[in-house]
């Protein structure tokens, strides 16, 4: 384990927060206690990005470890929410021309009729019925079906697939996805970072990777931490 190699003074472990639920909280379980045997103590809180200037509610789920032999000199604490909470509206202005997904000629004529900030109840039922097939009968809301977002709110997270039909993110005032550049705004990075590969991978590069500014302040907070050494 590169930690027991290594022995760094703190590290950062990130992940979605649906991991402290998994497997009833045992899989987290293993974790911790794998960390605690290498000789780190740990401390985690769950972060949304939106708190943290991040026009994107993306909760996630943040584990600072501390050497053991280092617990009385470095003190870390997670970073306090912003005043500032960004919406779409903020983020997506002179966004550079990018590559991006299209929806197929029929998904596009649905989300045609869905109102920004609106879903599948917000159009005519026939329709919704005819397009949700099997998710019709589904429980739950179903409130990420043909959800067409609002340039008054924040994104929801942004994905690695921008299409599929039970996590739909449409455009404000298009009827398709956001583009790479456009999802790459939203994660808060800056217009010159250059993405890799197909179109597919540029967009898994994208949803896959912390939001910049989320990173930051934990970032500023460990090394706050640091200095006290």
């Amino acid at each position: 384990m590169f930690l027991q190699k290594l022995r760094p003074k703190t590290f950062l472990f990130e992940n979605v927060r649906g991991l402290l639920t998994h497997d009833r909280g045992r899989t987290y379980k293993t974790i911790s206690r794998i960390f605690a045997e290498a000789g780190y103590a740990i401390q985690k809180q769950v972060l949304n990005a939106w708190d943290y200037g991040v026009a994107q509610k993306r909760e996630r789920l943040i584990t600072i470890g501390i050497r053991n032999d280092l617990t009385e000199k470095i003190r870390i604490v997670f970073p306090q929410p912003h005043e500032y909470k960004p919406v779409l509206r903020d983020v997506l202005h002179n966004v550079p021309e990018s590559e991006g997904a299209q929806y197929s000629e029929y998904k596009r004529g649905i989300f045609e009729l869905v109102p920004p900030g609106g879903y599948w109840r917000d159009i005519p039922t026939d329709r919704a019925k005819e397009y949700m097939k099997s998710c019709w009968n589904m429980g739950g809301g179903r409130t990420g079906i043909l959800r067409r977002l609002s340039l008054d709110e924040p994104s929801l997270t942004v994905l690695t697939s921008p299409s599929q039909k039970q996590t739909d993110r449409c455009h404000p005032l298009e009827a398709r996805p956001f583009n790479v550049r456009e999802s790459a705004r939203i994660q808060c990075f800056p217009d010159e970072w250059e993405f890799s590969g197909s179109v597919g991978s540029q967009y898994k590069q994208v949803g896959n990777a912390v939001p910049v500014l989320l990173a930051y302040a934990v970032a500023k907070e460990i090394h706050r931490g640091l200095e006290c050494i």
